[in-house]
């Protein structure tokens, strides 16, 4: 069983920058990749990125390229999602989610456990 907890959610200015965390609990964090989600109000939950159990291997959405980066500490059992040039957009509920580790492509992935989200707000 893993628990996630997201955090550092917030209000920004389009243009601005934020940096979420998302603190898995137990020591098999390391055994997870770890992949970052948000849903928008009225629409679909969408995949924004993943990063493999190691952090050797990162994937993102198109729309985030270039904007967003993953990254994982396992000693501190967090994953990141730093966020610069932000668009009204990019406004959502962020979510991060833990899949069982495997070679196989980072995309569309079965995830097992989920946090409960922070909320994002671009404002134009």
């Amino acid at each position: 069983q893993v628990q996630l907890v997201e955090s550092g959610g917030g209000l920004v200015q389009a243009g601005g920058s934020l940096r979420l965390s998302c603190a898995a609990s137990g020591r098999t964090f390391s055994r997870y990749d770890m992949g970052w989600f948000r849903q928008a109000p009225g629409k679909e939950r969408e995949f924004v990125a993943a990063i493999s159990w190691t952090g050797g291997r990162t994937v993102y959405v198109d729309s985030v390229k270039g904007r967003f980066t993953i990254s994982r500490d396992n000693a501190k059992n967090t994953v990141y999602l730093q966020m610069s040039s932000l668009k009204p957009e990019d406004t959502a509920v962020y979510y991060c989610a833990a899949s069982q580790k495997s070679p196989s492509s980072l995309y569309n992935r079965k995830y097992d456990y989920w946090g409960q989200g922070t909320q994002v707000t671009v404002s134009s």
